[in-house]
């Protein structure tokens, strides 16, 4: 029985809590891509998405302390071991739930986005609050003698955030690539509900009584284990933690923004990214536990370690954007920052460039911040914990503040402080935070010779926000050109260029989030993808335009006469900004198609998710067609799907046709599954569908390019490209059985490289 309680029962309980921590990161992945085709991915939707779900965690964690308090083992770990049951059979209905049920039969409700929230938290309220209750119970269950406390709840928090590591990366590039979304969460529920089984049978082998605790062998804790100072009430340390959290979420936020845009994110990034981010900090709770152990004035270290990763995060970015370019290693991402693609990430075996950019650059960015984030929680619980019937209490409470921190760091520092400021004011911000808690360590430790470290703390914090560049300077950099004439734009929604193509002078990339988009002046697939539809279409008087780029696309699908409304809907919300900031420094006379544009009447440009405001509007329009956009971008599935081609065939006005680029055998095939009559244009990989018959007759087409109205607004040059490729039009047919299967709202195949046959 002795081997059972100090050696197997505690693997099965560390083993339980990995699964435990990789299953939560599944359905977090899994379930935010769900309900953002509920309301869209604007980054308000997100946001509100995002604080749901971290709103039910702190719910249940506080839930969680107090209904642990006073537990003995057996009991806190059998109600571990329901809440793991429960959270695998919530997670069994969820696909159910969040899109069979809420999103296909009761869409229309997420139309109001202050309802969408409420009904999203809602939703989420069971199983988030059940997670939230899980680290509480299971600490009351091991948490058994107070000199360890600290050690051992490190440890096993420290597990639980290398298992969400893990579940991160294996969503990304395993469960969803190969199993779907539906795929994945079942595969997460099997592991709850596996933890849940193994951690109840064996809690029957655990003291019943509280009573029956085993008590603190006081001579040998007393050798190893030095008395702490008592500098600060709990509720002090509930208000630490809480700032914590905010600054722990806001540096997330940053974090995640900054790489975006410097590994030119796939569909791919997000887990990868946020899998190193968790691994660091599971890495330094475990670490932080052992630590914390010799640790007399942990309060002091605790703020030491608050101002150390604040000043730590602000340095990687102010040195990001100041080391000079020709720097050996460094030169290499200048290089790749200021290319127009991204790298293939899942497509390549390259390993020297998945290293550079999907380890060594976060590492730098994030590694040391975030192993002193761990080391703050094994400091925190070697402050708090003295009385083992309470230990689920003091976590619960602790974690159920940093959360609330963390919803207040997303919904500030993600809505707010980034549209107001810009990313390196968000950081200078954070800095100004890090002076207050080195604020409190020379309040708290005036009378001692601990002192000194504060003032110092104080120095290197101002020295950091002095260090920090302009925003629009940092953010160059990071498109690989620090010349002026590089337009930058950031709110919320993201980060926007205008750059000049250093080889080719009078021609400007638009770029969002790092990746080229498209050109200025207007020609190319775009024109092309703009222009076919509307020459097909008798009459198109109403189009939507889902992206906006360097509106090329919009521009082009408004040439015909006949055209007397053009509803574009951009995600990216500065990119409008930049075209007119473009057009007031270049002279309208330079780009007159663009100028044109920006000045008719016919266009409302929408800063909002295409997706979502055509399928919850009102509108039937004439001709429905989305900017070209790379398959392998993340959220790219939502508008290469069956379920998105069928939802825009049922917002057609009658005779009403789609045009998409489709550069891929399952995009098309996904538009033929939906729609009867498919042309194509393969030399530029356009396709025009409708459910009505298409009659192929490119001479009537060409006439309507070459009308004296409809040329002059092209121009000779882009009404001769449009002529010729339409010429090519053709009608589509599936490729080879192989080569076509689909991509599904649930199943994104080509936004993750899925390989052909799964």
């Amino acid at each position: 029985m002795n081997t059972f309680k100090t050696i197997i029962a505690p693997i099965v309980i560390a083993i339980g809590f990995i699964v435990s921590g990789a299953s939560a990161l599944v359905y977090q992945v899994s379930w935010q891509r769900i309900l953002a085709l509920q309301s869209g991915v604007g980054i308000y939707s997100v946001a509100m998405i995002v604080g749901a779900f971290m709103a039910g965690l702190g719910i249940g964690s506080y839930l969680g302390g107090l209904t642990s308090r006073g537990m003995s083992p057996r009991q806190a770990l059998h109600t571990f071991a329901l809440i793991e049951i429960g959270i695998g059979g919530f997670a069994l209905a969820s696909s159910w739930l969040f899109y069979d049920l809420l999103y296909t039969q009761y869409g229309w409700l997420f139309a109001n986005p202050w309802r969408a929230g409420l009904i999203q938290f809602l939703s989420l309220l069971i199983p988030t609050t059940l997670m939230g209750m899980s680290l509480p119970f299971l600490a009351q269950g091991v948490a058994r003698h107070v000199s360890s406390a600290a050690r051992t709840l490190g440890f096993y928090y420290g597990l639980n955030a290398i298992g969400a590591a893990l579940g991160a990366f294996i969503t990304t590039w395993f469960l969803i690539r190969f199993f779907g979304i539906s795929g994945a969460i079942s595969l997460g529920a099997a592991g709850n509900l596996c933890v849940g089984a193994a951690i109840f049978v064996l809690a029957r082998f655990l003291p019943v009584n509280v009573n029956s605790l085993e008590p603190d062998k006081s001579s040998s804790a007393s050798t190893t284990t030095p008395s702490v100072d008592t500098n600060l009430p709990f509720t002090g340390w509930v208000a630490l933690y809480s700032v914590s959290g905010f600054c722990a979420l806001s540096l997330e936020i940053i974090w995640f923004r900054v790489l975006d845009v410097a590994v030119k994110s796939t569909a791919f990034t997000f887990g990868t990214v946020l899998s190193i981010f968790l691994l660091g900090l599971g890495v330094g709770s475990a670490i932080g536990g052992v630590w914390a152990q010799r640790l007399r004035h942990p309060l002091r270290a605790f703020l030491i370690c608050q101002c150390l990763l604040l000043i730590l995060s602000g340095l990687s970015l102010g040195l990001l954007s100041v080391i000079p370019i020709d720097t050996t290693y460094f030169s290499g991402f200048v290089d790749y920052w200021s290319q127009y693609t991204e790298f293939p990430l899942g497509r390549s075996d390259d390993t020297s460039w998945i290293y550079k950019l999907y380890v060594a650059l976060p590492l730098a960015l994030y590694g040391l911040p975030t192993l002193l984030m761990g080391l703050s929680f094994g400091i925190l619980q070697r402050a708090v914990q003295n009385d083992s019937s309470t230990a689920g209490f003091k976590v619960g409470a602790l974690q159920g503040a940093n959360i609330f921190g963390n919803v207040l760091g997303s919904l500030l520092t993600g809505l707010v402080l980034l549209s107001w400021i810009g990313t390196t004011g968000s950081v200078r911000i954070l800095l100004l935070i890090g002076v207050g808690f080195a604020l409190v360590g020379v309040w708290k430790f005036s009378q001692n010779g601990t002192r000194g470290i504060f003032p110092t703390l104080i120095v290197m914090l101002i020295g950091v926000w002095a260090l920090l560049p302009e925003n629009e300077s940092f953010w160059r950099q990071l498109h690989g050109n620090k010349d002026a004439t590089t337009l930058i734009g950031e709110d919320a929604t993201g980060v926007s260029a205008i750059s000049p193509e250093i080889d080719s002078p009078g021609i400007f990339r638009v770029s969002v989030n790092g990746k080229g988009h498209s050109h200025i002046p207007f020609g190319g697939v775009h024109t092309v993808l703009g222009a076919v539809p509307a020459a097909i279409h008798p009459s198109p008087t109403r189009v939507a335009i889902i992206g906006l780029g360097s509106g090329d696309t919009a521009w082009a699908a408004g040439f015909r006469s006949a055209t007397k409304q053009v509803d574009v809907f951009e995600l990216v919300a500065p990119e409008l900004n930049l075209l007119k900031r473009l057009i007031d420094r270049e002279g309208a006379e330079t780009f007159p198609k663009l100028n044109g544009l920006l000045n008719d009447k016919r266009y409302s440009i929408r800063p909002t998710d295409g997706r979502a405001a055509i399928a919850l509007g009102d509108q039937s329009y004439d001709i429905i067609e989305a900017d070209a956009l790379r398959p392998t971008s993340a959220y790219s599935g939502n508008l290469y799907s069956v379920e998105f081609f069928r939802m825009c065939s049922e917002h057609l006005a009658p005779g009403g046709m789609v045009a998409f680029w489709a550069p891929t055998a399952r995009i098309k095939s996904s538009i033929l599954e939906v729609f009867e009559h498919v042309l194509e244009i393969p030399t530029v990989n356009v396709i025009v569908a409708s459910l009505e018959p298409i009659t192929l007759v490119p001479a009537e087409w060409q006439k309507r390019l070459n009308t004296a109205e409809e040329f002059n607004y092209l121009g000779f040059e882009l009404a001769t490209l449009v002529t010729n490729e339409i010429a090519y039009a053709q009608v589509a047919v599936f490729e080879p059985e192989s080569t076509t299967q689909t991509n599904h709202d649930l199943f994104p195949r080509d936004e993750f490289s899925t390989p052909i046959g799964y």
